[in-house]
């Protein structure tokens, strides 16, 4: 029988967290929850988990700090971040500590769930890169798909996860028009219907690391109407 995947819940609303915590179980998961930043600190030095769903408004440490500890330690780790703040400098704020993607309270459980499930199935593609090529080049820049560290004009940085995934689906698209709706099935596992703007979050990411000058991308280009296409060199 295979061992039950383990997410830390990280959320202080009782109703709530109980609600997400039963149907999370229903699932097949195995739930851990925290009511506090301090407490899922010590619980995740003690347990090693497959995915983190964390809200941003905690006692003691908040979601973003817990976010930036968290991908230090373990860069490869899935983030799902919970925020009942609306404001786009939140979610962009969230991403750049490390948090792989963002829901808005109130949202709908089949939408949560959906998430949880395809970055589980991120997670386990970088344990399926055995032989394939670790290391990409392009222009200036290096990237280890292995590790998630990068080298822009010789600046070390390192990807989330979500944003490693989103570049090596583009890199195997190369020269090719992908469509927004392709990437939110591919790579987000999402019904396209679904409102969000985190594949414009994601590209304006990847473009920020990856292009000397992200107004006027070279290797990340959009096409009007269609999507993205990566051109490398």
């Amino acid at each position: 029988m295979n061992e039950k995947q383990k997410i830390l819940l990280v959320e202080d609303e009782d109703t709530l967290a109980i609600g997400l915590e039963f149907n999370l179980t229903e699932e097949g998961y195995e739930v851990v929850r925290a009511k506090d930043g301090k407490e899922a600190l010590d619980i995740f030095e003690k347990t090693l988990f497959d995915l983190i769903i964390l809200d941003i408004m905690l006692p003691f440490y908040d979601g973003f700090e817990i976010a930036a500890i968290v991908r230090n330690k373990f860069p490869q780790m899935p983030i799902l971040m919970l925020t009942a703040r609306t404001a786009a400098v939140d979610r962009i704020k969230g991403l750049e500590v490390g948090a792989d993607d963002y829901l808005t309270k109130p949202f709908h459980l089949q939408e949560l769930l959906l998430r949880v499930k395809g970055m589980l199935k991120r997670k386990n593609w970088y344990k399926e890169l055995n032989d394939e090529q670790k290391i990409y080049t392009f222009g200036s820049n290096e990237l280890n798909f292995e590790t998630l560290e990068c080298l822009h004009n010789g600046e070390n940085f390192r990807l989330t996860p979500h944003e490693s995934f989103l570049m090596k689906y583009l890199i195997n698209n190369k020269n090719k028009i992908v469509s927004r709706k392709e990437l939110l099935e591919k790579v987000w596992h999402l019904n396209p219907e679904v409102e969000t703007r985190t594949v414009d979050i994601f590209i304006a990411r990847l473009r920020k690391y990856f292009e000397d000058d992200p107004s006027a991308p070279k290797f990340i280009i959009s096409i009007r109407s269609m999507g993205y296409k990566f051109v490398g060199e």
